[in-house]
């Protein structure tokens, strides 16, 4: 199917009107195979980078998620002619009819990534103005590290009632970030690839979709050395040539899927991830007893009986990443003894445990430390997910549960997952989406 703005707009109303609910009946271990949709965090920097380029561009592997048609949106708004097929999970775009550098309030607010189109629009036009940006309540997210090199870059920042209004002549500069951050990594690099001059990213971010964007914007001519370490350096180019290229797996869902494998004590190959992007989950899942046997792009998660409690801390890449660290804890609900749970990165990433108290579970939180005492079972109850991986932790604590389990919002599971349910469903999984009436 092709999107058109009618189609589109007609589909998000029906969302936006119709409540719905996952019904989960638990105890039923997953078995087969199953294929990773394209990257979420990747698609969503890519896509906004296209307005950096002259030419046309055609982006594959796009999963077919809310958010990217949320992006959509905001590319036709902006004047982009955009092709969007959510089947064959390509979008190809047409910068070069944009006519506005403008993001309106409304359309930040419905997605976090919306920052990313602050570098795009800096970078490529010398202007900027975008709201400040939505997504899930997980705690303070700042961009005040996306800010500081937008100004090191030459960009005059103004705060127009909620409006980033960014302006300037773009210049290399050393940019020194005061913390490890994603977002503004990719951000201050996407404005730096067509600044006039040398750039340098030091403390830079080095998790997979930053090692993408960048591969990204080289295919379309610009000059980025470093991307995956902690200096990123970007001679800039004054064009860009449109490219087609194809975002990489999705490393949260293949690893949603892996602890989903290993909570219902199932047998599941998952196909079309990268391993090597897996290992901070793949050393967790062994330290537990699961077995994880990883191949070429492909790994096979496979658990028999009952599983160890461990200590788990969330890290920048290659640590342990904070997106499945909710996920995790709730497979930990179940584990022998008493696992610890440290949140660095975010401080409001516990939420969904006081959801999973309603199904049995037994934990305590003190600051940014869940310690979770492994429980012989939960019971189904219903629920509501406040962000998106707090939702999937959810169904996954579902899949685990005696009886039913009712996940409601599951609209935040939509925003980063393509149809869970369904994956999942094909598995063996009992799960169904419902009307709630």
């Amino acid at each position: 199917m092709v999107y058109s703005s009618r189609k589109l707009f007609s589909f998000l109303e029906d969302f936006l009107v119709d409540c719905y609910k996952l019904s989960i009946r638990g105890e039923v271990p997953l078995h087969g195979e199953t294929f990773v949709s394209g990257g979420k965090n990747t698609s969503l920097a890519v896509v906004p980078a296209v307005l950096l380029c002259d030419e046309p561009c055609t982006i594959e592997n796009l999963p077919d998620i809310e958010d990217i048609h949320v992006l959509y949106r905001i590319l036709t708004h902006l004047g982009a002619k955009v092709d969007y097929n959510n089947k064959e999970r390509r979008m190809v775009i047409d910068p070069t009819t944009v006519d506005k550098t403008a993001v309106p309030f409304a359309y930040s607010q419905q997605m976090r990534a919306s920052y990313y189109l602050m570098g795009a629009l800096f970078g490529r036009y010398g202007e900027a103005q975008v709201g400040y940006p939505g997504g899930c309540d997980i705690g303070s997210r700042p961009i005040d590290q996306h800010i500081k090199g937008f100004r090191l870059l030459g960009g005059e920042i103004l705060d127009e009632s909620g409006m980033l209004h960014i302006k300037g002549t773009l210049s290399g500069s050393i940019v020194n970030f005061d913390m490890i951050t994603v977002g503004g990594t990719i951000n201050v690099m996407l404005a730096a690839a067509r600044a006039k001059g040398n750039t340098v990213l030091m403390h830079a971010a080095k998790e997979p979709h930053v090692v993408d964007v960048a591969s990204f914007l080289n295919s379309m001519g610009a000059n980025i050395k470093g991307a995956g370490t902690d200096t990123i350096r970007i001679k800039g180019v004054p064009h860009l040539h449109g490219t087609s290229y194809t975002v990489i797996p999705d490393q949260i869902e293949a690893g949603t899927l892996m602890i989903a494998a290993a909570a219902t004590r199932g047998d599941v190959l998952i196909h079309g991830c990268i391993p090597t992007h897996m290992e901070a989950l793949t050393a967790k899942l062994l330290e537990m007893g699961v077995f994880v046997n990883s191949q070429d792009d492909r790994i096979r998660v496979r658990l028999n009986k009952g599983h160890r409690s461990i200590r788990l801390t969330t890290q920048e890449y290659p640590g342990f990443p904070t997106d499945l660290q909710q996920p995790m804890s709730a497979l930990l609900t179940r584990a022998g003894g008493t696992s610890e749970v440290i949140e660095n990165i975010f401080d409001n990433r516990f939420k969904h445990l006081d959801e999973m108290r309603r199904m049995g579970a037994q934990v305590i939180i003190s600051g940014k430390t869940a310690y979770i005492e492994g429980v012989p079972e939960l019971r189904g109850a219903p629920v509501t997910a406040t962000d998106l991986r707090g939702g999937a932790a959810l169904v996954i604590a579902g899949l685990m549960a005696k009886g039913v389990t009712e996940v409601y919002n599951p609209d935040f599971i939509d925003r980063g997952y393509e149809r869970l349910e369904d994956k999942l469903s094909r598995l063996g999984a009992d799960i169904r989406r419902e009307r709630v009436e």
